[in-house]
């Protein structure tokens, strides 16, 4: 390839703005789409969601299955040159283990994690388990991103400040306007894998020089770029802009992630009237998969109702609770409410109004809610907004909250274990803090066994808990379309929008 070919600029419009630089101490999506391109993971899962080395030349367990041995591939570099270490790694997965629910549940089933030397770490186990493995190969919710360890050594509360990793892609800091642009430089050092791009996994060659995220006020602003060139890359098409961007010969259009989406409402357990758990199962009835689809999607080209916490074609893929996830049912819903003697208390719903993706879903659950026989208070905001305030505890009259909602990509809610929505160890928990000691034993037991029989039984048992406790409402499963102008080609298949392989004309 000759050097003008390499001097070139992807202009990308993402879902959302970018404001939060931190992808451990958040699961918005944004913020982990950052953390792919400055970061790199120990292990990845390819396109078929097998785990695959990235970062780690291999691994191996003890003959016991208790302890398993990491090693780092030679010549990795952070981005200011320096190498990368055993000792950096391993304070990266403390640090990433305090805020992720698979983290925290592998924090607990560890007896302990060392530095064997500069380039070699190992984990071990109560118990013989590959969840150290599982752990670290997870692709989304909170990613396992590695950091130098003087970064990753800031508290898991506070937002770190330097933002310096190994990946193939280096941030143009000097560049970056919070909530406007940021952009990325092509990171020299990087020494890709040998083996072909797969999902997440395998070489991630850099074939652009710079890639440049811009936010543009709207999303007719945003196809209107992308069809007369001033933009190349749409993570995610308006659906009700599809037919326009299909019909632009220029354009590329596909789901670039065929496992998709889940979208879901949280409510909080902290405080009235959801600490009460039959006003909860009153609100989960009182929603119907259907309504939020149609008004999320609109096109059943790209939809389907599904009763499946863990995806529809997953392999925990379970019925239970259908009676309550599928249909809305307003009449259970009136009773449940007569039930618990619901005095009227607002449920204040956190609206965003500028990410299209989660700005309709607020809208139909306040309507199904007041169908219901519930007041509703609904709150305007922006996503990044909504993202800052579902983490406050505080109660509703301080800045608190009761609903939220928002999506899961399927390759992070696939199993018990990564789905972090699930998890319901209290204070601990996901933002709405469910505290559900059973769903938590089931998990643990799901982590240790080795038979999938027996893993599939747990999941339909945490799913059954997890409907019945008004933990989350699985509200449908969807397809998301990307487009792109024919100059690019390469975009690869995965459950997160990745920019290696991509080449531009």
């Amino acid at each position: 390839m000759s050097v003008a070919q390499t001097k070139t600029t992807i202009n990308a419009v993402m879902h959302s703005p970018l404001r939060v630089l931190d992808p451990i101490i958040t699961t918005a999506h944004i913020t982990r789409n950052h953390g792919y391109m400055i970061y790199d993971t120990l292990l990845a899962t390819d396109k078929d969601s097998k785990i695959r080395p990235q970062m780690v030349q291999d691994w191996k367990a003890s003959d016991d299955g208790r302890t398993y041995t990491f090693k780092l591939r030679d010549g990795l570099k952070w981005h200011d040159g320096a190498p990368v270490t055993a000792e950096d790694c391993v304070a990266s997965i403390k640090r990433w283990a305090t805020q992720d629910k698979m983290g925290q549940l592998l924090t607990s089933e560890m007896t302990g994690m060392k530095v064997v030397d500069a380039s070699t770490f190992q984990i071990s186990m109560k118990e013989p388990s590959d969840l150290a493995v599982r752990a670290l190969a997870k692709p989304s919710g909170v990613a396992p991103f590695m950091m130098p360890k003087r970064i990753a050594d800031t508290p898991p509360t506070q937002a770190i400040t330097q933002y310096i990793g190994s990946g193939p892609f280096k941030m143009v800091t000097a560049e970056f306007k919070p909530g406007v642009q940021v952009v990325y430089e092509k990171n020299t050092d990087y020494v890709p894998r040998a083996e072909p791009a797969s999902g997440l996994a395998g070489g991630k060659k850099v074939l652009v020089d710079r890639v440049k995220w811009i936010a543009t006020p709207d999303a007719m602003t945003s196809v209107n770029a992308l069809a007369n060139g001033e933009v190349d890359y749409l993570e995610q098409v308006p659906f009700d802009l599809e037919p326009i961007v299909s019909a632009n010969k220029d354009i590329t259009i596909k789901v670039l992630d065929p496992q998709g989406y889940q979208t879901v409402m949280r409510m909080n357990f902290l405080h009235a009237p959801f600490n009460n758990k039959k006003i909860r199962q009153a609100a989960m009835y009182a929603v119907g998969q259907e309504p939020v689809l149609q008004a999320v999607i609109g096109n059943p080209k790209y939809y389907k109702t599904c009763a499946a916490l863990f995806g529809c074609e997953g392999p925990y893929a379970s019925q239970e609770g259908a009676d309550v996830t599928i249909k809305a049912n307003p009449k259970k819903a009136q009773e449940l409410l007569k039930e618990a003697g619901y005095d009227g208390t607002p449920v204040v719903i956190l609206q965003p109004t500028d990410t299209p993706s989660v700005n309709s879903q607020p809208v139909v659950i306040g309507q199904a809610l007041r169908a219901a026989g519930f007041k509703v208070e609904m709150q305007a905001m922006d996503w990044q907004t909504v993202v800052t305030r579902r983490a406050v505890q505080a109660p509703v009259k301080e800045g608190g909250w009761n609903i939220f909602a928002t999506n899961n990509v399927m390759a992070e809610a696939s199993d018990p274990l990564r789905a972090f929505g699930v998890a319901a160890n209290g204070k601990g928990a996901w933002f709405g803090w469910p505290d559900v000691p059973e769903i938590e034993r089931l998990r643990v037991a799901f982590s240790r066994t080795p038979d999938e029989a027996k893993r599939k039984e747990f999941a339909g048992q945490i799913q059954k808990l997890v409907i019945d406790e008004g933990v989350l409402l699985p509200m449908g499963q969807y397809y998301v379309p990307a487009a792109y102008r024919k100059s690019l080609s390469g975009a690869l298949e995965s459950p997160v929008p990745v920019f290696w392989n991509i080449q531009k004309k």
